[in-house]
């Protein structure tokens, strides 16, 4: 059974606003590819800017191990980030907003020239990076019970439900992002650890790899993109009525308070 882009992209968008999950995306004896999970992702990526959205950036996810073996995808996901997502931090997410929420620490990319095509390098990314900032990115997918393959990920834009910046921003040159210690704390309790040398060695090389990747489906990232390389820590599930911050060692943190109203 061939995939029906359009049908699929519908069935995200309505559990998106339905904050009502799918039991499954696609049904049984469908063949589909990777290249078809990207293609839904773009026609809902489409209808959302249709309807007022903007794209703001790009994320790759599942990068570290540790996130891999969390949800039980073998290979790295990646996706548009739209400017809807964009939270303030140290404000309130309410829990309503979302359908099973989790949390991640990763430095974001903030651009300031284009970067993109099969043979970007390190040294690309370095001169096209404007500063970075710490941030949070809170995942959520539109499948009952986190039960994905690549293909549903890919789909549902890389499960991503929202961002929130921080605002220490730094240099490339000013942090060693190849070893940077990153913690995230649930009313003050240490709940995950991790270092960004678990992002593919270095956040900066993840960069160049998501470019390499995405660029077989014609994928370049514009000056003012914020990218997202991928959580160096397993991702901590949210409770209601917390405060959650994520902090780098001689860096800064991003917090938020999940629960009540947003």
């Amino acid at each position: 059974m061939p995939v029906d882009i359009d049908e699929l992209a519908g069935h995200l968008l309505r559990a998106r606003r339905d904050r009502r999950p799918l039991g499954s995306l696609t049904p049984p004896g469908t063949k589909a590819t990777i290249s078809d999970a990207f293609r839904i992702q773009q026609e809902v990526v489409r209808q959302q800017v249709r309807q007022g959205d903007k794209v703001a950036g790009f994320k790759l996810g599942n990068i570290a191990k540790a996130m891999q073996s969390k949800f039980g995808v073998d290979q790295p996901d990646f996706g548009y980030l739209l400017s809807s997502q964009f939270h303030y931090e140290n404000l309130r997410l309410s829990p309503e907003t979302f359908i099973d929420p989790y949390v991640e620490l990763e430095p974001a990319f903030v651009l300031k020239g284009g970067l993109g095509g099969e043979h970007v390098t390190v040294a690309d990314v370095i001169s096209a990076t404007d500063y970075v900032l710490p941030s949070l990115e809170i995942i959520d997918s539109r499948i009952e019970g986190w039960n994905i393959g690549i293909f549903e990920t890919l789909a549902d834009c890389g499960s991503t439900g929202a961002i929130i910046l921080g605002a220490k921003p730094r240099r490339l040159s000013e942090v060693d992002l190849a070893d940077i210690s990153g913690e995230i704390h649930v009313d003050g309790n240490v709940v995950a650890q991790g270092n960004t040398a678990d992002i593919f060695g270095n956040p900066v090389s993840a960069i160049a790899w998501l470019c390499r990747r995405v660029a077989e489906f014609g994928v370049e990232f514009q000056p003012g993109n914020v990218i997202l390389p991928g959580s160096c820590l397993a991702a901590v599930s949210l409770i209601p009525n917390t405060r959650v911050t994520g902090s780098f060692a001689g860096w800064g943190s991003v917090s938020f308070e999940y629960g009540g109203d947003s």
